[in-house]
């Protein structure tokens, strides 16, 4: 009797632990930090214009390129180097055991002519598996692959290319023009028909817009010190990957769904000192949308942000929209957020057609200048709203030492009334300049300590 009383309160003791989350979580946000690193490359250098390419900014390179990176795959490995000069290109496949290296002074600049991206590949567009143009640098099922250097990634999107697909006026769009809307409804219809994704086929005709940097299934990515500028859609994004370094990256792109790195069902990432000026949400982190998230069923975990700037976006750190396949073990530190053109700091987007749970997510050491509308929004009724069958979970939300000096709301936080936010706890935080009270509804174990909103101290609802 005594020994199964004392294998039930262990137990419990569990299951109160995972609810609750690490013991010390900021010791788990080393750990996670510890593991991801720089893959390791054998010392062999493959210089692109030994294999035919040129930096005249005219020339097309893209069969240097590939010759170049099989080259060195079928080596062993090694560095695929690019010289100083400007390289026009379309799309780039890595193999395992290449690093891409860009040297100061080299730009590759990414080709604006659709059929550049073809054949189409299986990839993720709004966490939707399809298959569609090649991301601008794809690899599929590899290991220890990366991109680094000092140069400069131009994908070339503007007003009059690849933007205008996205069917808004301000983005190029006229009327008459091709756009994506009727094939991204085509796509969330063959979702939720459940059609195997190889058999969706787009690309040509679709007009979707392929993402920046797309590793798919891949182990040991890295993308350091290199600038990317002006994406068809997303930026870095990837999707099912496990070991993932985006250090010292600068990502200026205002575009539509120009967000910056977009951590998707993917594992053990690090994103560190870091610039984003983008069109869209500087950092989101997803895990699929509605039945392919379900389906797949992966989520994105043991996440560490730090030291990282924000300026433009719609939000700084974001989890979500797409988060049916979960999030959880998020960290983020030492960051500084601010724009007037920035919508929201920390930000947690979903609803009940995409559901998902959040848990598990640390901030401390924020600086937040001015956004727009909140400072923190947790919020169910995202873009759908409350119109599907797949309750949100949102538990364990702690943030600490965050500044804020300007700004509509600190807090706007809705969850829903049969399925509230709970374990939102805020410490040792000050919201200045607010023009408007906090929106709160439907959150439980509420906590503030030390919280004050333009200079008066607040006790939670």
């Amino acid at each position: 009797m005594m020994i199964r009383m004392f294998l039930t309160l262990i137990l419990l003791t569990g299951l109160l632990g995972a609810q609750q989350g690490p013991v010390d979580p900021w010791r788990t946000a080393e750990e996670i930090t510890a593991r991801v690193r720089l893959p390791y490359f054998p010392d062999r250098s493959f210089d692109v214009t030994s294999f035919g390419a040129k930096g005249d900014g005219r020339t097309m390179n893209s069969a240097a390129f590939r010759r170049a990176i099989d080259s060195c795959s079928r080596a062993g490995g090694g560095r695929v180097t690019v010289p100083p000069g400007e390289y026009l290109t379309g799309a780039i496949r890595l193999r395992s055991n290449v690093n891409l290296s860009l040297a100061k002074g080299a730009v590759i600049r990414f080709s604006t002519n659709p059929s550049d991206y073809l054949p189409l590949v299986l990839t993720r567009w709004e966490g939707m598996e399809v298959m569609n143009y090649s991301p601008l640098i794809y690899a599929y099922g590899d290991s220890n692959i990366a991109v680094t250097g000092e140069g400069v990634l131009d994908g070339q999107g503007s007003t009059i290319h690849w933007w205008p697909w996205k069917g808004n006026k301000e983005d190029g769009w006229k009327e008459g023009m091709p756009r994506q809307k009727e094939a991204r409804a085509r796509l969330m219809e063959m979702v939720e028909q459940g059609v195997p994704a190889a058999e969706r086929i787009f690309g040509d005709g679709s007009y979707l817009r392929p993402s920046f940097f797309q590793p798919y299934h891949c182990r040991n990515v890295a993308i350091v010190g290199v600038t990317l500028r002006d994406s068809p859609m997303w930026f870095i994004n990837p999707v099912l990957c496990t070991g993932v370094l985006v250090e010292r990256v600068t990502v200026i792109g205002l575009g539509p769904n120009n967000d910056g790195c977009n951590p998707e069902s993917s594992k053990d990432v690090v994103i560190r000192d870091c610039l984003f000026d983008t069109g869209d949400d500087c950092i989101a982190i997803k895990s699929g949308r509605n039945a392919d998230g379900r389906r797949i069923n992966v989520p994105s975990e043991n996440i560490v942000v730090t030291g990282c700037t924000m300026k433009e976006g719609h939000g700084g750190v974001v989890l979500g929209s797409e988060l049916s396949g979960g999030i959880r073990n998020v960290f983020v530190q030492d960051c500084i957020m601010s724009s007037p053109h920035l919508d929201r700091a920390l930000r947690f987007k979903t609803n009940s057609v995409r559901g998902g749970v959040i848990e598990n997510f640390y901030a401390r050491r924020i600086t937040v200048g001015e956004v727009r509308e909140a400072v923190i929004l947790v919020d169910y009724h995202y873009e759908e709203g409350d119109a599907g069958r797949f309750d949100p979970v949102m538990r364990t939300i702690v943030i600490s030492d965050l500044t804020a000096t300007k700004g509509r709301h600190a807090l706007f936080v809705r969850g829903y009334a049969r399925a509230p936010i709970t374990g939102l706890v805020l410490t040792n935080c000050t919201f200045d300049g607010m023009e408007q009270p906090d929106v709160i509804e439907h959150v439980q174990g509420l906590r503030f300590e030390n919280v004050r909103r333009n200079g008066r101290l607040l006790s939670a609802p």
